[in-house]
């Protein structure tokens, strides 16, 4: 179930998101979050959908991103709200991985369904 060539992007390579860490990267036009939790990755809308925060600068706490600035969360997986004030979901994104850098199909969330 692949989007089209030009919808997946190159995003960095699997060494530049440490384990257990979130980083974030420029991916055409969309600023992303990349995180790397027990060797799997995901990748998501980096701004929070609460406030225009960088949730690569929040806490990872297992699959859990906290925002930096109102300590709302998300499930990483599916973008799902943790805890308020957070009450929009995060955009997620199917991850492909190739070789060793992380892809990021920007048509298709991480469930694969079309954006």
């Amino acid at each position: 179930m692949a989007g089209s060539s030009d919808s997946i992007v190159r995003v960095c390579a699997k060494a530049d998101v440490a384990p257990d860490k979130v980083k974030q990267f420029q991916a055409g036009s969309k600023t992303l979050a990349v995180y790397n939790i027990g060797g799997t990755y995901y990748a998501t809308d980096d701004e929070c959908t609460h406030a225009a925060a960088s949730l690569a600068d929040g806490t990872l706490q297992g699959d859990v991103i906290e925002c930096c600035m109102h300590m709302g969360s998300f499930h990483v997986p599916t973008g799902d709200v943790v805890d308020p004030p957070c009450e929009v979901p995060l955009r997620t994104y199917l991850v492909v991985l190739k070789g060793d850098d992380v892809f990021v199909d920007l048509s298709r969330t991480a469930a694969g369904e079309r954006a």
